[in-house]
């Protein structure tokens, strides 16, 4: 199946983080990443960044990126509602990745062919208005006893249920 693919990564601090994420959306073709909020990103164009900051910032993503930051489309946005209000006017489904008990679990659905997956804070996740934005929420079943998936690996499985399935 040839779906479209943008990930959203809302409010991350972790750079290592925000590599791997770069890393493993190039790995499962994703169109674009978009870095929003006080997400770090790497190095841009004309990046207004005090440059020590920047390439504070850019080394640290790198080492899980292994360059993947310059291969992966990748855009930076403050603001998320306008990111959002954007890719639904072209079409795509909005789904955000959160636990709750009414969410559909991210195994048993088939998503749209234009999908964009909200990823939100590391320990936090998504907050009540963020969840407002999305057409859909979906929450990957946890089966041990732990409370969730690292963001990083949730975001993997729902890339890829989203690629194959």
């Amino acid at each position: 199946m040839n779906r479209k693919i943008i990930l959203i990564a809302h409010n991350m601090r972790s750079c290592h983080n925000v590599g791997s994420l770069l890393r493993t959306a190039e790995g499962l073709g994703v169109e674009t990443v978009y870095l929003t909020g006080y997400t770090p990103y790497p190095l841009a164009v004309r990046d207004n960044r005090l440059p020590h900051l920047a390439n504070k910032l850019d080394t640290q993503i790198s080492k899980t990126a292994l360059g993947a930051q310059t291969l992966q489309n990748w855009q930076h946005s403050h603001e998320l509602q306008p990111v959002i209000e954007t890719l639904k006017s072209e079409g795509y489904c909005v789904i955000g990745l959160e636990q709750a008990p009414t969410n559909q679990h991210l195994p048993t659905v088939t998503m749209s062919l234009k999908v964009a997956i909200l990823l939100g804070a590391e320990v936090t996740g998504l907050t009540d208005a963020e969840i407002t934005l999305c057409d859909q929420i979906y929450e990957i079943p946890m089966l041990g006893q732990k409370e969730s998936f690292n963001v990083v690996q949730a975001a993997a499985m729902a890339m890829y249920q989203a690629r194959f399935f």
